[in-house]
């Protein structure tokens, strides 16, 4: 008889029984073949067991019986059919195999099926226990996590809601050991901090992480190469294990992570369902305390807790957790200036890389106090942050060799170079420093201004530094044109304003003095 799963079999005979639907109708509902349900609802019915009966017996108890009791008849299945149960917590350690087993066992028990026959009625049996969707999994493999679909709201003090906090879910493959927290949101920081906490619950790294394609986790979804998130990326990197986002549209790759969802909600929300929280904290402490309870509770089909399973095989198979907690750090992707600086404008800074850089697309990674900058995988920079806004942070090493006579310069020096030609100088090159937003561009015009005194001596700059002051024009062109034109040598026309005629019209400055209206 074909293998049915034992929840659709218990869906089944209730139809039949309870809901009075004929078999072709439960075979549509149920998705199956009417014959086949034909034969299991006449062996029930040969069996003369009650729906009672069946709520209180287990899932190979009843199989047996609907089997027509063909097992009790054949001690050689009998034999083996005690052994799968163990056989499925054997199959999650690593480098177990099937094949392996089947020696092992051929050993101790000469009477035993061929291979081909033993892998038949093993998977009968992951069929007709329903354990087949988790019992692929290794130890230490994967961790799958998730968000919840509902949330749960956080109350004021006059019982206002306040925000819904969002249900974060994990649990590793093999023992299903799971883990479930509170946050105030699904955002890349939170989410991160939850998957931390969740591999310090556990007590080491599992060699992947499953999450589904929420935008904290992915950039953008791929079937074959989704595009990790670079922050979420690193922090894998940070603890030794991969990211394995679940593929869209394939259902099995994140159902052990539902099913969790759907545990949470009768194992949780369902018994603090009259509770308020008034805090993220408070919600956070009943949680814990349910959690305990249901890692501690027995599975049917393992016949132990998931607390059990896990120190049994996936604690040891776990790699051990980073010395130190992970700092978050921020990715940002610029192109370096002609200038061979970046420039960051959350912060309104520039930061220099190597000259040969300059025009390169280049990875920052921001981190605390300091900001690195990569290029091919490669550091190229490391800066402190620097908190100035408008300013340039730039290290001698970094600079062209043409350039670098210019680092060790600062205004005070310039401003006493132009003294030594005269105070029109001075104060020009003064007000070019206070104009120019990089040091070194400021640098160049004065250079050019002082080294002009040579063919055309002191007082001639002066005069054009004072001319081209009073035009409120500041840069080293302007200069060279007065020079060029011998605008210096004449004198400096201040055009004072024309009087305004007399008119009746026009009311003067007396109308607008105090008592006037």
């Amino acid at each position: 008889m074909r293998s049915l799963s034992m929840n659709k079999i218990r869906q089944l005979i209730s139809l039949s029984l309870e809901k009075n639907f004929k078999n072709r109708e439960i075979a549509r509902a149920l998705k199956i073949s009417h014959p086949i349900v034909g034969k299991y609802l006449s062996n029930f019915k040969k069996s003369g067991i009650s729906c009672t009966e069946i709520e209180t017996m287990t899932d190979d108890a009843l199989l047996d019986i609907l089997n027509g009791g063909q097992k009790k008849k054949n001690n050689r299945y009998n034999d083996i059919a005690g052994l799968f149960s163990e056989i499925s917590t054997e199959m999650k350690r690593k480098g177990v195999t099937l094949y392996l087993l089947w020696q092992e066992y051929k050993k101790t028990r000469p009477t035993l099926y061929s291979y081909s026959q033993f892998c038949y009625y093993y998977q009968l049996w992951r069929a007709s226990s329903a354990l087949s969707m988790h019992i692929e999994h290794k130890a230490g493999d994967k961790m799958f996590c998730d968000f919840t679909g509902h949330k749960w709201t956080i109350y004021n003090a006059d019982d206002t809601a306040a925000f819904d906090a969002e249900i974060f879910i994990s649990l590793l493959g093999a023992s299903l050991l799971t883990y479930a927290e509170a946050a105030k949101s699904q955002k890349l920081p939170e989410w991160i901090k939850l998957n931390e906490n969740a591999l310090h619950y556990f007590g080491g790294v599992p060699s992947a992480i499953v999450p589904d394609n929420l935008k904290s986790a992915v950039q953008k979804s791929d079937k074959y190469d989704p595009d990790i998130n670079p922050e979420y990326a690193d922090f894998a990197e940070h603890y030794d294990t991969v990211i394995l986002p679940a593929r869209p549209y394939r259902p099995k790759d994140k159902a052990l992570v539902e099913n969790a969802v759907r545990l949470f909600y009768s194992s949780f929300m369902a018994p603090l369902r009259d509770r308020k929280f008034y805090s993220m904290v408070e919600l956070n402490i009943a949680i814990k305390e349910r959690l305990e309870i249901f890692n501690n509770r027995t599975m049917q089909g393992y016949k132990k807790s998931r607390r059990a399973l896990f120190e049994e095989i996936e604690r040891a198979a776990l790699k051990p957790l980073a010395v130190e907690r992970y700092a978050i750090r921020e990715f940002l992707k610029l192109k370096v200036h002609i200038n061979y600086h970046v420039f960051v404008t959350k912060e309104n800074h520039y930061y220099s890389v190597p000259y040969q850089y300059r025009g390169k697309d280049v990875l920052a990674v921001f981190s605390g106090r300091f900001i690195e900058i990569f290029y091919n995988n490669m550091r190229i920079a490391f800066h402190e942050r620097g908190i100035n806004p408008e300013k340039y942070t730039t290290l001698p090493e970094h600079m062209h060799p043409n350039h670098k006579f210019v680092s060790g310069w600062c205004p005070e020096k310039f401003i006493s170079w132009g003294k030594k030609t005269g105070d029109d100088v001075a104060n020009y090159i003064s007000e070019i420093l206070t104009r120019a937003k990089h040091p070194e561009q400021a640098y160049k015009i004065c250079l050019g201004i002082l080294s002009m005194v040579k063919k055309i001596g002191n007082v001639r700059l002066n005069n054009a530094c004072r001319r081209a002051h009073a035009g409120n024009s500041f840069s080293y062109k302007t200069i060279k044109n007065i020079l060029e034109n011998n605008l210096d040598k004449s004198e400096i026309l201040i055009v004072q304003p024309a009087a305004l005629p007399f008119h009746q019209n026009i009311r003067g400055a007396a109308y607008y003095s105090e008592g006037q209206k």
